[in-house]
């Protein structure tokens, strides 16, 4: 009987079919679970379930998405993740990773702590922390959602008056402040896919401005990482527990080289389009051996 791989997601998207064929070519079945049918039951014994998928039968979970949301939607589905995982079902990326990595402030917090270089940070709740940051940071940074991605919320400022203005503005949002200092560029950076411990592929992304995000407009152009932007990457996995990852490195214009984000739930369809490894079947075959893994430790014990 092939094991039945789950694909966590909130639709049949490219990444999705991608995948399915993936698991396909290695012998394996896959199923995609609804993210918003997850459900909890507390009974005489606690299970998750997720709409007509019989949980009981998946032999690992990949998480391909977890949409915006509420913070009671996503807080629900990560303690499902949890819960799933601390009952032996293996999930790429684990629930932990996945925390840490959807959360900016604890990946530059990671990266840091680990000796990572990463672009000076400050998050804080209050309006005037923030101003003060704005300063300290050198009068220009760039402004983030703490939770996000694909470059959506994100804004660059370097004047005063309308740091002052565009802060308030945020502020009436309830929203946590994170202010990165702004590291000059040249309108590119690179994004490394990590994979089971190594680089798989590797891209240039190249925009008018400085905002390098391809769902904002840049566009992807191959690259040839070289030895210390590799090891970088590794690193910057290592540090928040990913078995995957896409990894943004920055090349400031002073030489140095900066880790700026490790996303936990990568997209790689701009990617796929500057190589020709398949990196839908490097994320299966990192899936499929933490199967035989569990089995194998199974069978041990």
């Amino acid at each position: 009987m092939p094991p039945t791989i789950g694909i966590l997601a909130s639709g049949d998207g490219w990444h999705v079919r991608a995948l399915t064929s993936a698991f396909e070519r290695l012998g394996c079945s896959a199923v995609r679970l609804d993210v918003a049918r997850l459900a909890g039951r507390i009974a005489a014994r606690g299970e998750v379930s997720a709409g007509p998928v019989e949980i009981d039968s998946l032999a690992a979970l990949v998480v391909r998405l977890i949409p915006a949301g509420s913070l009671e939607q996503v807080v629900f589905r990560v303690d499902a993740l949890h819960l799933l995982a601390d009952g032996g079902l293996p999930i790429v990326n684990a629930p932990r990773c996945i925390e840490r990595t959807v959360d900016k402030h604890w990946t530059s917090r990671l990266l840091h702590d680990a000796g990572i270089p990463t672009p000076r940070t400050v998050a804080a709740e209050g309006f005037e922390d923030a101003l003060q940051a704005y300063r300290d940071l050198g009068g220009d940074v760039v402004v983030k959602p703490l939770l996000g991605s694909g470059g959506r919320g994100i804004f660059r400022v370097s004047d005063e008056d309308l740091a002052r203005r565009s802060l308030r503005a945020l502020e009436t949002q309830r929203a946590i402040f994170y202010l990165q200092e702004f590291i000059p560029h040249g309108h590119s950076d690179l994004r490394l896919f990590v994979a089971g411990g190594r680089v798989a592929a590797a891209a240039r992304r190249v925009a008018p401005g400085w905002k390098t995000n391809v769902a904002a407009g840049a566009r992807a152009e191959p690259h040839r990482p070289r030895p210390e932007e590799e090891e970088l990457a590794l690193r910057a996995c290592r540090a928040v527990g990913a078995d995957y990852a896409g990894v943004d490195l920055l090349e400031g214009e002073d030489g140095r080289l900066l880790v700026v984000e490790v996303n936990g739930i990568p997209g790689w369809s701009a990617l796929q389009g500057t190589t020709s490894i398949d990196l839908a079947s490097e994320v299966a075959r990192l899936v499929r051996a933490r199967v035989a893994e569990g089995r194998a430790a199974a069978s041990r014990g």
